[in-house]
């Protein structure tokens, strides 16, 4: 495996829009694409999406397949046919493992009326084992993220038992979050696979310059780089020891 740093400027990802959904796209989902084949390491998924007041997804199916919401702005009202139901806000972690089979759904949880509109990061990678139970797990880490640190979010590690707020269910893979202010800086973990995204804000990036908002970087053997906010910023990391099945 050859250590290669690919820059990914935020203009360049695929972009879809509805009535009512602006998708701006790291790895092509909408149309008839196999996920895998173009997948970075485990992250099958990398969806940013813009919601209008009143919207969302209707109840649809997932299977084998471990769903990451990270909410930027606004509120997701999450329900599903296991009986969890949540009000998803920013700083609020939350998965799903779909596993044998789920229907759920997704909707801003403004209405028409407050103007408001929900944006989100939603993010797949596939589960360890096939047909387990499906499960969901939430946990507040507002206060986590204000400690200018980088944060283990979810995973399924042994090496972050006890410390990330919840379980994902791929023994290879841990989200990670750093909410920086101007000056600060976090290490990019040193992995086989990484995918570094600027949610927001603005970054210098170790030897390759500055990164803004819907900027990404996907990393192959290789980590251990320095990221420093240039203004808040807030900065998704993904740390994969594996890469998806083709």
């Amino acid at each position: 495996m050859v250590a290669q740093v690919q820059v990914i400027p935020g203009a360049d990802r695929r972009f879809w829009r509805t009535e009512w959904l602006d998708s701006r796209q790291s790895f092509p989902v909408t149309g008839n694409f196999v996920l895998e084949d173009y997948a970075h390491g485990l992250l099958l998924v990398h969806n940013e999406d813009i919601v209008d007041p009143g919207e969302g997804f209707d109840t649809h199916q997932h299977r084998e397949t471990e769903i990451l919401t990270w909410v930027l702005e606004g509120t997701v009202v999450h329900q599903d046919s296991a009986g969890n139901s949540g009000l998803i806000r920013p700083g609020l972690a939350q998965r799903m493992s779909a596993g044998s089979g789920i229907l759920h759904s997704e909707r801003n949880g403004a209405g028409w009326t407050e103007r408001e509109r929900l944006h989100v990061v939603q993010m797949w990678i596939p589960p360890d084992t096939l047909g387990t139970p499906p499960s969901y797990q939430e946990l507040d880490v507002d206060g986590a993220l204000r400690r200018n640190s980088l944060v283990p979010v979810a995973s399924g590690m042994p090496r972050y038992r006890g410390d990330a707020a919840i379980g994902i269910g791929n023994r290879h893979a841990t989200f990670h979050v750093a909410r920086l202010d101007p000056g600060h800086s976090i290490i990019v973990p040193d992995a086989p696979y990484g995918h570094v995204f600027i949610a927001r804000g603005s970054v210098d990036y170790e030897n390759h310059g500055a990164l803004g908002q819907g900027d990404a970087v996907r990393l192959t053997a290789t980590g251990g780089h320095r990221v420093t906010a240039t203004t808040a910023a807030e900065v998704l990391i993904w740390e994969m020891d594996a890469a998806a099945s083709r």
